[in-house]
């Protein structure tokens, strides 16, 4: 019998927020396509820094280490007074890792090596983007997106079950749709640029004319290439030169020096700064992730972070609905992601701010690991708890010790799709229920897990025969307290786990 469906999801743009959600949908064996307008992959630098949330998020995908090989981390940043003096600082506040956040300070890795990184793990599945693919005109009935495709060989059509607009600020599926995208201009206009450069050493991020817009201009090593990244805001009006010998020249103004030389330009841009959300991430059979439903100053890194989680929260539940769940379920990703965006647009634009002032500092707040979905209808507590980690938090990491004697990662328990479910001390009945798709853990002093070290009781505090259920993308779904397996039953089948026979 034919299918009505030629894929199940059909991905619009093969930027992080894409790939990431192709990653997620390939280890799940949901079958779709990724498509992209652009002819080659993009190959600048403009979403650098990977906060230790996204971090997580790519040891879960199987790409953190290979994430760290190309990149580097934050030098210190260098700012340069007018005596020609300078002073130098932290770019990030380093407040060391802990059993439960192993990972503590941002990454630099420039953009376009994150994207190849993601781009050669999806290979191991024999899967790849399509370049030059644009999306032309789609339309649902039926619960059937039919989407026509542009390619250098001509005009196709594709059927999908879902369609994921990740396809940029200027999103072609957001404008479609006819949904909203309001907000402001910031009214600032800036370029960035990747270069190759002589005159400045590699050791520090240079900075310039520190709280003076007309001044400013800052030129960052780009840690995994030989290049520079060159940032500065710019008038609101008017041609600017991003050729090498314009650049030289706009840094020699900026800086008072001679002896900087741009010799090569990889990639550069100009653009005014925007801070805007979308009305709606999804209409019917189709969703907005990334910058396609959210735009932002890039202040604090937030951007392609923000963009990796919204499609890390996205696909589990589109694969678990495909997979048999209820629809319902889909809903959540907007009750989720779309409070955290309009959080994270007030943060970069407070930045903006304080770099205007040149006191920008980035602490603990740009991290992303105090996320969470308290409000969401995942979240439950049995009894309701009165402090400590709640339901929707960000599930810590903890070390323990296997049945067996080895050292154990509870996030080494979490990796893979599947969600998990850890009793602690005395079992709970509902436990030892084979449920597919739910990993089952006991930890205690007879089970295949303990607790020698006590991080994983201080991190979570679970009662003695209670019980916590962490979600597939590493957030708490519930707690429960003991006895209370009938309630873990109910919400096992809430969430589509039901009991296998």
């Amino acid at each position: 019998m034919k299918t009505e469906y030629d894929v199940d999801i059909l991905i619009c743009g093969a930027g992080a927020s894409g790939l990431t959600m192709a990653l997620e949908l390939a280890r799940r064996g949901i079958t779709f396509r990724i498509i992209e307008k652009l002819d080659d992959p993009f190959r600048g630098s403009r979403g650098k820094g990977i906060q230790p949330r996204t971090q997580e998020i790519f040891e879960d995908l199987g790409i953190l280490d290979k994430i760290v090989a190309v990149g580097g981390v934050y030098p210190k940043q260098r700012a340069y007074r007018d005596d020609e003096s300078f002073v130098d600082s932290d770019v990030v506040e380093d407040v060391g890792s802990s059993p439960s956040e192993p990972y503590h300070i941002p990454l630099m890795v420039p953009q376009f090596l994150t994207e190849r990184v993601m781009r050669d793990r999806l290979a191991e599945f024999g899967l790849y983007p399509e370049f030059g693919c644009e999306l032309l005109a789609f339309d649902e009935a039926k619960g059937v997106v039919t989407a026509r495709i542009a390619r250098r060989s001509g005009e196709t059509t594709i059927r999908a079950r879902y369609l994921v607009g990740a396809d940029g600020g200027r999103s072609f599926v957001r404008h479609a749709l006819g949904i909203g995208f309001p907000g402001k201009t910031l009214g600032v206009r800036a370029i960035v640029a990747d270069v190759t450069l002589t005159g400045l050493g590699r050791e520090v991020w240079h900075r310039f004319g520190e709280g003076d817009m007309q001044r400013q201009i800052a030129i960052c090593p780009l840690a995994g290439t030989d290049m520079f990244q060159v940032q500065g805001p710019i008038p609101l009006e008017g041609e600017i030169d991003l050729s090498a010998e314009g650049l030289t020249a706009l840094v020699a103004e900026r800086t008072g020096r001679s002896d900087i030389a741009v010799l090569s330009v990889s990639w550069a841009s100009a653009f005014n700064m925007n801070a805007r959300l979308a009305d709606h991430y999804r209409v019917g059979c189709t969703f907005l992730v990334g910058d396609a439903a959210h735009t932002h100053p890039p202040t604090g890194g937030q951007g392609l972070n923000t963009s990796v989680q919204d499609a890390y929260n996205l696909a589990w539940k589109l694969a678990a609905v495909i997979d048999g769940g209820d629809d319902s379920l889909l809903d959540s990703y907007e009750a989720e992601r779309r409070p955290v965006a309009e959080a994270m647009l007030g943060l970069s634009t407070g930045l903006l701010d304080a770099m205007k002032r040149g006191d920008i500092r980035r602490g603990r707040s740009v991290h992303q690991l105090d996320i969470g979905y308290p409000e969401s209808v995942l979240s439950t507590e049995i009894p309701p708890r009165l402090g400590g980690l709640l339901a929707g938090d960000r599930a810590p990491d903890a070390p323990l010790m296997a049945a067996a004697g080895q050292p154990r990662r509870l996030f080494d328990l979490l990796t893979g799709p599947h969600w998990t479910l850890i009793t602690y001390a005395a079992r709970q009945e509902a436990s030892s229920k084979s449920r597919r798709g739910l990993t089952v853990h006991h930890v205690g002093p007879d089970g295949d897990l303990m607790d020698n070290g006590g991080h994983f009781n201080r991190a979570y505090g679970i009662v003695d025969g209670g019980t916590v259920i962490i979600r597939p993308d590493g957030y708490v779904g519930a707690i429960f307290g003991k006895d209370a397996s009938s309630e873990i039953d109910s919400y096992l089948a809430r969430v589509g786990l039901g009991q296998e026979a």
